[in-house]
């Protein structure tokens, strides 16, 4: 089992800035990838952002490429999503997750709302 906490999200005004972190524990392998997923509300889980074991590959969903960055600290089993010039359209629960192979644990969820 995986277990996941997700911290930074709040209410910020359009074009501010918001870092997202996600900390896993549990039987945690060494190569795995993590990432987040968002969902506003009436929409569908959408994909935002995923990052290898090695700090790399990265990819980024075309809507946030260019102004979300994600990262990762292998050392505090963390995961980063910093969110800089946001839109209101980016307003939705956050999502990390953890997968590894066909296992997928994903967190609670924290809440980002960008205000126009």
């Amino acid at each position: 089992q995986v277990q996941l906490v997700e911290s930074g999200g709040g209410l910020v005004q359009a074009g501010g800035s918001l870092r997202l972190s996600c900390t896993a524990s549990g039987s945690i392998f060494s190569i795995n990838t993590m990432g987040w997923y968002r969902q506003a509300p009436g929409k569908q889980r959408e994909f935002v952002a995923r990052i290898g074991s090695g700090g790399g590959p990265t990819n980024y969903a075309d809507s946030v490429k260019g102004r979300f960055t994600i990262s990762r600290d292998n050392a505090k089993d963390t995961v980063y999503l910093q969110m800089n010039s946001l839109k209101p359209e980016d307003t939705a629960v956050y999502y990390c997750y953890y997968n590894k192979g066909a296992l997928v644990y994903w967190g609670q969820g924290t809440q980002v709302t960008v205000s126009s």
